[in-house]
């Protein structure tokens, strides 16, 4: 069988599925339960100074998405780091460290943006036996307005200063958990990188609201008749995720960043897309708070069952696969044309894909008397709306068309001229190059 065994800069784990810094990761008894269950990893929830305490809302934490079928796409959360003394999170830490030598456990940490703090905090923690440390700066509610989390994660010379202070502090791998609210995800994290980082995670939560309750006039998750922003994470992230990720991973000034994908792993298949992307491990949080720390186990199953059909005989081998085929839309291949097609013996005649083209896409499909839909070839552009819109998996597929086909059925032999816009002639940067 594949190996899932992960070596992630320079922390090893027994699978490269580690729970992120969250509500799961607050306690040794949640801790512990998670690793019995089989987790490689955990980041535990983010410890802070022993300041002012940590006080959280004692009413609604969370706020929901959900799909029609009730299926939970995205939560809402606007609870703060650990309210629980540093004091007992460090003995616990040091508890199951001990009881778990072959998990990677991660503490991750958010203290004032005063280098006192961090040099005072890092050598305290390390103390625990904890394998490595993920700064967050990336929280987005609550702490940011403390002047911490994303106040920082967006300040990408507060990013390469704190992460130098601790670098300085501390012989253990330093992860920066960084933030998506944010322009331009390379800023931060070129920024880690010079201040010294071992690895990037991403993505923290993005600041959000939910809902409104139309009957309180307040947003989702009300408390006392006020609402707030909150970090937004699970499935609904997981595109934003992904494109970040690929960004850093193929990016020549963040280039060979380790990185930890964090957005809406829920099954196998999205850490496989994770990895594929440049992501060296992955970060679990909404799916096990929705189904329990037993999803480890299909995981695990799914990534190393489809390893080996795939021939993949370690984790590391699927590390950035995809990355080559990322590019930006000027160099994408122009001679490269498909058509809907329509099986017609699967088609139950609902007619989304009619409404879809017809009212709002190209008016490329035609209804007969009897609803027999079929594809006007030459008004087709290959949008691909109607495979989304259709409730039927592969009842509508998109047939390749070789530039010999195109020219035939349409006349229109751009697509058969030019590779890409870089070399189309009605390119703006293409004419002032000539």
């Amino acid at each position: 069988m594949a190996d899932l065994t992960s070596s992630f800069c320079g922390i090893s784990s027994p699978n490269p599925f580690w729970l992120a810094s969250a509500p799961p990761t607050d306690k040794e008894y949640n801790v512990r339960r998670a690793f019995e269950a089989g987790w490689g990893g955990v980041v535990w929830k983010t410890l802070g100074s022993e300041g002012p305490p940590i006080v959280n809302v004692n009413g609604p934490r969370y706020g929901a998405i959900w799909g029609a079928d009730r299926r939970l796409l995205g939560l809402n959360n606007i609870e703060l780091i650990t309210d629980r003394s540093l004091e007992i999170n460090l003995e616990e830490m040091a508890r199951i460290k001990k009881d778990f030598p072959d998990r990677a456990l991660v503490a991750s940490v958010m203290v004032p943006c005063e280098e006192q703090h961090w040099k005072e905090i890092v050598p305290r923690i390390a103390e625990t036996g904890v394998d490595g440390f993920e700064l967050n700066f990336g929280c987005p509610h609550g702490m940011s307005e403390r002047g911490m989390g994303s106040a920082v994660g967006q300040v990408p010379e507060y990013i390469e200063m704190v992460t130098r202070w601790c670098k300085e502090s501390t012989d253990l791998p330093v992860i920066v958990k960084l933030t998506p609210n944010i322009t331009n995800i390379i800023y931060p994290a070129t920024a880690a990188k010079e201040g010294g980082a071992d690895a990037v995670s991403l993505i923290n939560t993005i600041s959000s609201i939910v809902s409104v309750d139309l009957d309180d006039m307040a947003p989702n998750p009300t408390i006392d008749g006020k609402g707030t922003a909150g970090g937004y994470c699970g499935p609904a992230v997981k595109p934003i995720a992904l494109n970040m990720v690929a960004q850093i991973a193929r990016t020549p000034e963040t280039h060979g960043l380790p990185i930890s994908g964090i957005g809406g792993v829920t099954t196998w298949r999205d850490a496989a897309e994770f990895l594929a992307l440049g992501a060296g491990n992955v970060q679990v949080c909404t799916a096990a708070m929705t189904y329990g720390f037993g999803i480890i186990k299909e995981m695990t199953a799914g990534l190393s069952s489809w390893m080996d059909e795939k021939g993949y005989n370690s984790v590391d081998e699927i590390v950035g696969r995809a990355v080559p085929n990322v590019t930006d839309w000027q160099y994408l291949n122009l001679n490269y044309t498909t058509k809907a097609r329509i099986d017609q013996d699967s088609c139950i005649s609902c007619g989304r894909c009619y409404a879809a083209c017809e009212d709002t896409s190209h008016q490329a499909i035609a209804m007969s008397a009897d609803r027999v839909f079929t594809v006007k070839d030459d008004e087709c552009v290959a949008c691909n709306m109607c495979v989304n819109v259709c409730p039927v998996e592969n009842c509508i597929t998109m047939e390749q068309l070789s530039p010999g086909d195109l020219d035939e059925r349409t006349g229109n032999r751009v697509a058969a001229e030019y590779g890409n816009w870089t070399q189309h002639p009605n390119n703006p940067m293409a004419k002032a190059a000539e």
